[in-house]
């Protein structure tokens, strides 16, 4: 577990990082988290956003599309939300889960990052 530690150390150095998780989206539980606060409950948020995943999901298998979901956006007035499905055999059913400071983030850089992060993950 000690990589899933970095990797979320890691995405906490992203500018406007608030919180982060490591989420598996059968279960809804967050294998690992850091930041967050009284005013964000990652274990919640990872429940919800599994929520998410599963629905973007069935609804690409509705649609016959083949392709791989890369990362999922949520913006909300003062946050980002990046939901980044890991792609890897041994990552497959997990994500990676950041929020962001909108004031203080840079998207396509952040974006960027956690591909990279999610690159050293072997689970």
């Amino acid at each position: 577990m000690a990589e899933m530690d970095v990797a979320l150390k890691d995405a906490m150095q992203i500018d406007g990082a608030v919180g982060a998780a490591l989420v598996d989206h059968s279960s809804g539980m967050a294998l690992g988290t850091v930041g967050g606060g009284k005013d964000l409950d990652l274990t919640v948020a990872a429940a919800g956003n599994t929520d998410v995943v599963r629905a973007k999901l069935r609804a690409m298998e509705m649609l016959n599309i083949s392709e791989k979901v890369e990362d999922i956006l949520i913006t909300l007035d003062t946050q980002y939300h990046v939901i980044r499905p890991l792609a890897s055999r041994s990552g497959k059913g997990l994500f990676l889960y950041l929020v962001l400071k909108k004031d203080r983030a840079n998207l396509a850089m952040a974006r960027h990052r956690l591909r990279t992060i999610e690159q050293t993950l072997d689970m």
